[in-house]
């Protein structure tokens, strides 16, 4: 019998990485940038606005790269100019993610339904991709993808939302499997409901993105892995477990009306 391959378990070392977060023009992604400088890591933060890329590095001191995750050829362009920029990166954080309600029972919701799969599921899978090659050969590495919630219990107004967090969750246990042994880490953020501009401005009792942001970044510190998961999604993650899925299920969608 062949010995089962030992896997390396590498800590994300937030006060000395170089972090490239796609998707960090605001939000999340934006608040977990500025935390991870703070910490003393350097950060290059992607997105497709030009002159909003411009404006944060000027205030923030941020590396910038323009790339849209739901087109193949902008990911490529933009790995290339980070690995060529900054050689020694040593973590990507796949924060790209659209969300929108649909309704089903109208063919129309289809091509928000696409857009949804090719920026969330497959923007996230092509990022790991141009991404691998470079990680893997670094001594010690990070991946740390960003799933939610509603990939555990779903939000009824964002049925293919729901669904591409839920394959994120899934491609990436299969990922981590995939390179355990390796010096690759790979870790999964699963955010609740949190108080940002992803439903357009919408008050939908979010937590606080402070807040939120400040609890990740404890988790990381402390070593969390391999899912970072602040106590508010608690109830989500575990709700199969603990037998309490309908209820959430059915009181979330009642909360949407």
């Amino acid at each position: 019998m062949r010995p089962r391959r030992r896997r390396i378990v590498v800590d994300m070392d937030i006060t000395n990485s170089t972090v490239f977060i796609p998707g960090a023009t605001s939000g999340i992604g934006l608040a977990l940038a500025q935390r991870l400088q703070a910490a003393g890591s350097t950060v290059v933060i992607g997105g497709r606005r030009t002159s909003l890329l411009e404006s944060l590095a000027a205030e923030h001191g941020f590396g910038t790269v323009q790339i849209d995750v739901s087109d193949a050829a902008s990911i490529t362009a933009a790995a290339s100019s980070v690995l060529e920029q900054y050689p020694s990166l040593d973590a990507i954080i796949t924060m790209s993610g659209i969300m929108r309600n649909e309704d089903l029972r109208s063919p129309d919701h289809l091509d928000d339904a696409l857009e949804i799969i090719q920026t969330n599921l497959v923007g996230t899978i092509r990022l790991i991709d141009a991404f691998l090659p470079h990680l893997l050969a670094q001594p010690a590495s990070t991946i740390v993808t960003v799933s939610s919630g509603l990939a555990f219990v779903p939000l009824t107004a964002t049925p293919t939302y729901n669904a591409t967090k839920a394959g994120v969750h899934s491609y990436t246990q299969s990922l981590r499997q995939q390179l355990a042994g390796s010096s690759v880490s790979v870790l999964e953020l699963a955010p609740p409901a949190v108080s940002t501009d992803l439903m357009g401005g919408a008050d939908f009792g979010g937590m606080p993105l402070d807040a939120f942001a400040d609890e990740v970044i404890e988790l990381l510190a402390s070593g969390a892995a391999p899912e970072i998961l602040v106590q508010n999604v608690l109830p989500l993650r575990f709700a199969e477990r603990d037998g309490t899925h309908q209820q959430i299920f059915e009181a979330m969608a009642a909360r949407a009306h």
